[in-house]
This record gives C-alpha cells, structure tokens and sequence, in this order.
C-alpha cells in the first residue's frame, strides 16, 4: 500500500505531461469532408480552403469565407458575402487533434462561449 501511495505522485506527473500530437500544417489547404446529423439526418459539406480562403459546398449551394490563421491550429472564418445577420459573424475555429487524414476540431462564434464539436476528412 506504501509503495502505491509513494507511486501516485509520479504517475500524476506523468499523465499531466501527455501531450497529443498535432500535425495542423496539414490540413491548411486541400479538399475537406465534413459530415454530421441534423435531427438524425446525415448531412455532408465539402469544402476546400487554401491559405486565405474557403469555398463551401453544401445542398448545392456554395459559399465564401476569408480565412485567417492566427496559429498553425487556429483560424477565424468570415463569409464574404453574408446574406443574413447570422452570416455576419465570424467563427473561431480551433483544431484540437489530428490523425492521418482527419481532425477533430471545436468552433463557436467569435465572442460566444457556446462550442461544438466536429471531425473532417481530407480527401485529397
């Protein structure tokens, strides 16, 4: 039991020093797949973003935003042609881990503390 308790201390430290790995220069530019559930149905938007700029497709509807990188992991995208109140605002978008070909990213409005959760495939 002593040896246990003198243990614990160690193991704490070892497991605060975890890091995971994140390769985002990545997935900075190329052709993207995001797919989701909106009131159990699946729903996909394609999107392909270069340095400064994303173009989105979705339900055959496509759209524009500007791309800013404020790190390797995080960016802010703002529509360029916003049609509504809505599209005005800019999002914050923040890659938390990345694997071969996705990553899981958080993203809310710029300001707003509400975030969600997403994964998006690379597929080229």
């Amino acid at each position: 039991m002593n040896r246990l308790l003198l243990c614990l201390p160690l193991l704490l430290l070892l497991a605060s020093c975890y890091n995971q790995e994140r390769d985002c220069t990545t997935f900075k530019t190329g052709k993207f797949k995001f797919e989701y559930d909106i009131d159990g149905e699946k729903k996909v938007t394609y999107f392909e973003r270069n340095d400064s700029i994303e173009i989105e497709t979705f339900e055959g509807k496509v759209d524009t935003s500007s791309v800013r990188w404020i790190n390797d992991c995080e960016y802010v995208l703002k529509k360029i042609h916003p049609k509504n109140m809505q599209e005005e605002k800019a999002v914050h978008m923040k890659i938390l881990t990345t694997q071969d070909d996705s990553y899981t990213f958080e993203f809310s409005i710029v300001g707003d503390t509400n975030k969600q959760k997403g994964t998006v495939t690379k597929i080229n």
